[in-house]
């Protein structure tokens, strides 16, 4: 299986640990078309890095079109287990689409993100909350009040000019494109993010 290439800034999975990721996303879908439920993975034997309490994302594109995107922002499970939970949630929960069927399950890619730990940044304006940015780089989260939202680093791919990522990500989080209050707090975060065909994920684990 070829491993997608990731622009992200950390690399701290290997080769070894991304197919394990992958095949764990793509058991928990194929277990959710089956069963109507994850298929949670035994944690013994697999390598330290994936035991470990990390928050990640799992998306889902047919045709290179998204089609499921649900993730964690705050570590409080085992990685393993986070990206099982959210690969099924990705592909029957995310209230965007319909459930993910058998018959289009193959023509789908899975990424996987793991997220770093968020920053707080700290600014007084949003020109230079803007000017702060690294395009290609950051995930943010913005809040204010009950509002919040966040976009991967991906996102940069299609909104590559910080005051448009700011401003669709404030409509994201359901407030105006224009809004903006002494009381908005961000967060930014890194990903290393992998992905590959499902159905490439699949023929590597049938039995040789």
């Amino acid at each position: 299986m070829a491993l997608m290439p990731s622009a992200d800034s950390e690399n701290r999975y290997s080769s070894t640990d991304q197919s394990l990721l992958l095949r764990i996303a793509c058991q928990s879908i194929s277990n959710g078309v089956d069963h109507g439920r994850p298929a949670m993975p035994g944690l013994t034997g697999l390598p330290h890095t994936l035991m470990l309490q990390r928050s990640s994302f799992v998306t889902l594109t047919a045709d290179a079109q998204l089609r499921g995107c649900i993730g964690s922002l705050e570590a409080h499970r085992p990685l393993a287990d986070d990206v099982c939970h959210n690969a099924w949630a990705a592909a029957f929960r995310d209230p965007r689409f319909p459930p993910v069927s058998a018959a289009e399950l193959f023509g789908m890619d899975i990424q996987v993100s793991v997220l770093s730990e968020a920053e707080p940044l700290q600014f007084q304006s949003e020109d230079a909350l803007s000017g702060m940015l690294r395009p290609g780089i950051d995930g943010l989260i913005l809040e204010d009040n009950s509002s919040h939202g966040t976009f991967l680093p991906s996102v940069w791919e299609s909104l590559p000019d910080p005051d448009d990522f700011l401003q669709h990500l404030k409509l994201k989080a359901g407030l105006p494109a224009g809004y903006w209050s002494d009381t908005v707090r961000v967060w930014r975060y890194t990903t290393q993010s992998f992905a590959a065909p499902i159905s490439a994920i699949q023929r590597e684990m049938l039995p040789t």
